[in-house]
C-alpha cells in the first residue's frame, strides 16, 4: 500500500542577504508590498525586514512597468498585501536570481506523513510529495517519518533495504518515491 507524505511549509522562509545597516545576513518577508504610480508608469516592491536591525530592503516585483500591462488581479493582490503572493515570489528563481537572495528553509517546513500506521509494515512503499520548493535532505525526511536516525537511514541505504529512483544524498526539491524493505 502506498503511503503519502507531504513535505509543506509552515511559514514564510526567512530571505538570505546581507543587511547594509548592521551586516546581519537574515530577512524575514511579512507579506507587505509598496506600490508606487508616476502617472501611466508604475514600481512595486516587496520589503523584507532585516532580523537584526529591523532595517527595511525592497525586493523588486516590477519597475517602471505601464499601468495598462499589469493585470488588474496582481495588482489587487499587491494593495491587499497578499501573503500567497508573497510566497510565490520569494519561490520565483527570477526574483531570487535578480537581488542575489537565498532562502533559508530552517523551522519553516513540516512533514506530513498522514499517521503512523507505515510504521509497522513489513514494506512501505512512499510517495513524498513537495507542497513548496523547500530543499530538504531525503535521509532526513525518512529518518523523521519513520523515527529513525540519520545514521541508521544510511546504513539502510548501503544494505540495498531502502531504494528509490532518485539519488537519496545531497538536497531534493521535488517529488520522489521510495521502498523501504525490513
Amino acid at each position: 500500500m502506498l503511503s503519502n507524505w507531504v513535505v509543506m511549509p509552515t511559514c514564510l522562509p526567512l530571505v538570505r542577504r546581507r543587511c547594509h545597516a548592521c551586516a546581519s545576513e537574515r530577512f524575514r518577508a511579512n507579506g507587505k508590498f509598496r506600490v508606487n504610480a508616476n502617472h501611466k508608469l508604475i514600481d512595486a516592491w516587496l520589503l523584507v525586514l532585516c532580523t537584526g536591525c529591523g532595517e527595511t530592503a525592497k525586493l523588486t516585483v516590477f519597475e517602471r512597468m505601464n499601468v495598462r500591462s499589469v493585470r488588474p488581479e496582481l495588482l489587487d493582490r499587491l494593495h491587499d498585501n497578499d501573503l500567497a503572493l508573497t510566497a510565490e515570489l520569494l519561490q520565483d528563481p527570477v526574483v531570487r536570481r535578480r537581488h542575489r537572495i537565498a532562502l533559508d528553509w530552517n523551522n519553516a517546513w513540516r512533514l506530513d506523513t498522514g499517521g503512523s500506521d507505515h510504521l509497522d509494515r513489513e514494506v512501505a512503499d512512499v510517495s513524498v510529495r513537495f507542497a513548496a520548493r523547500i530543499p530538504v535532505r531525503p535521509v532526513r525526511l525518512i529518518a523523521e517519518g519513520f523515527g529513525l536516525s540519520r545514521a541508521e537511514v544510511e546504513r539502510l541505504i548501503t544494505e540495498g533495504k531502502l531504494v528509490s529512483a532518485v539519488r537519496l544524498s545531497g538536497k531534493l526539491t521535488g517529488d520522489f518515491t521510495f521502498m523501504l524493505k525490513r
